[in-house]
C-alpha cells in the first residue's frame, strides 16, 4: 500500500496536473525536490508542515513557526506521524532549525 501525500489527503488540486493548479498555482510541498523521500513522500507531500507558502485553510502560510500551531493539528501530520511510526518520523527538514521567540 502507497502512502498518500498531502495533496492526496487534503484533495487540494494543486499538485501538478491537479484541478485547480491552473487556478491557484502549484503548491510548494507539491514542487519541493529537495524533500523528495521524507516521511515516504514524494517531494515534500509527507512533510508540507515545514515548507513555507503552503496554500492550506485557504490562505498563503507562512514558514514552519509560524504556521506549526496550526499543522500541528492537521490530520496530515498526525496520519504521517502514525503511518511512519516514532522511530522514522522527520518533523523538520534537514538543516532547518526552529527557533521559538520568547518575548
Amino acid at each position: 500500500m502507497s502512502k498518500l501525500n498531502c495533496w492526496e489527503i487534503k484533495k487540494c488540486g494543486r499538485e501538478p496536473g491537479g484541478a485547480k493548479n491552473q487556478d491557484l498555482g502549484i503548491c510548494p510541498a507539491a514542487s519541493e525536490t529537495s524533500c523528495n523521500g521524507i516521511n515516504s513522500g514524494k517531494n515534500a507531500g509527507r512533510i508540507c508542515w515545514a515548507i513555507a507558502g503552503t496554500f492550506c485553510g485557504g490562505k498563503v502560510q507562512g514558514d514552519f513557526a509560524q504556521k506549526s500551531v496550526s499543522c500541528m493539528s492537521c490530520e496530515v501530520l498526525k496520519k504521517v506521524r502514525e503511518e511512519e511510526g516514532v522511530d522514522n518520523f522527520t518533523l523538520l527538514r534537514p538543516g532547518q532549525v526552529y527557533q521559538a521567540s520568547f518575548k
